[in-house]
């Protein structure tokens, strides 16, 4: 295998590696994300748009888990496990579109806490001003719930990423030519 085609081999391997790693964080970061209140739990899945941001994650680990051995043995052997078109087409089109939901899942993580935020922040500013008081614990707990989406939503950002490049390398591998 030529220097170049092997660097790419390698590149992808490494690559849907980290990409399984960034999805399955953000799946723990946001499985994990909930907070209690007199009493009253309120979880990820009370918001839709961090459902979305878990059902992309998932979907980001599942692809990756299912790529994953091809692309070692691939770096390995130095040969494709199954020959032909079909690994190489697979990968083409499997990638982007994981890419455009991965995409899509940190889009709606980010967009569903900073607005959130923003209003929670508008609503604890009314009662103030009207001078209702003993929301603080509310107000830090919904702060802290909704950063943490925030972050969740940045380490399916580094996920998308590292995809991103994968879609760069698997166009480029697809023919079997390399760059």
């Amino acid at each position: 295998m030529a220097t170049s085609k092997r660097i790419i081999v390698n590149s992808i391997a490494v690559l849907r590696i980290l990409t399984l790693s960034a999805c399955a964080a953000a799946v723990a970061l946001i499985v994990t994300n909930n907070f209690k209140l007199d009493g009253d739990k309120t979880k990820f899945s009370d918001i839709k748009g961090f459902r979305y941001v878990l059902a992309a994650a998932a979907g980001g680990v599942l692809y990756s888990l299912i790529q994953l051995p091809f692309a070692l043995y691939q770096a390995v052997k130095e040969k494709r496990l199954i020959n032909g078109q079909f690994l190489p087409m697979f990968d083409f089109y499997g990638d982007k579109v994981i890419a455009f939901f991965l995409a899509s899942g940190v889009g709606v993580g980010f967009g569903v806490s900073i607005e959130l935020k923003k209003f929670i922040d508008q609503l604890l500013d009314s009662f103030e001003a009207l001078g209702v008081t003993g929301l603080e614990e509310f107000g830090d707990k919904t702060q802290k719930f909704l950063d943490r989406g925030i972050i969740a939503s940045g380490v399916l950002l580094a996920g998308f990423v590292t995809m991103a490049l994968l879609t760069i390398l698997t166009s480029a591998n697809r023919n079997g030519r390399g760059f």
